[in-house]
């Protein structure tokens, strides 16, 4: 039996909610588009370039939007050292490379790095600031964090989308 990416029902985001609470469901919501925008595809159609010159694909940006939960909230964060599981100081663009990727595999890893990210920050304050880990050195508070993770899944489920359109023409939010 072929792996497909399984359905997801997505949770609607809070209209109403204290900050806290409306970050996280924003980025729950994103986060569930992402996959939403997946569902019910093989292996080999997550690994699809859109169209050529781009090798984009929608295995690529599980990957990266993994590894991004990873470095901002556990590596940056928390401070917490881990080995990227596809990207390195000398590829680091190896999360997008999909030539012989497991889809199953990336999703648990894509899943297990969310989970780790959720972790990093529960019980933290939104204000609580961090010092970015590499040569730039800019000082960031959790608050940013969750700001622009949102801002990364938006950015990136528009690129979902129009993957997704082209591989079967499926569209929506």
């Amino acid at each position: 039996m072929t792996w497909r990416a399984p359905d997801i029902t997505r949770t609607p985001e809070l209209p109403v909610g204290d900050e806290r609470a409306m970050l996280e469901s924003w980025l729950d919501y994103h986060r569930q588009t992402l996959l939403l925008k997946c569902a019910g595809l093989t292996g080999e159609q997550l690994r699809t370039p859109s169209v050529p010159p781009s090798e984009l694909t929608l295995l690529g940006l599980v990957r990266h939007l993994g590894e991004v939960e990873a470095w901002w909230f556990r590596e940056n964060f928390a401070g917490q050292q881990f080995d990227y599981p596809y990207g390195s100081v000398d590829d680091p663009d190896a999360d997008l490379d999909v030539s012989h990727a497991d889809a199953e595999a990336d999703f648990a890893t894509y899943h297990e790095q969310v989970t780790l990210a959720r972790a990093a920050a529960v019980g933290r304050s939104l204000d609580e600031t961090f010092t970015e880990v590499g040569p730039k050195k800019r000082t960031f508070s959790l608050r940013w964090v969750y700001l622009h993770l949102i801002e990364e899944y938006a950015r990136h489920n528009g690129h979902a989308d129009l993957l997704r359109e082209r591989l079967d023409g499926v569209t929506g939010e």
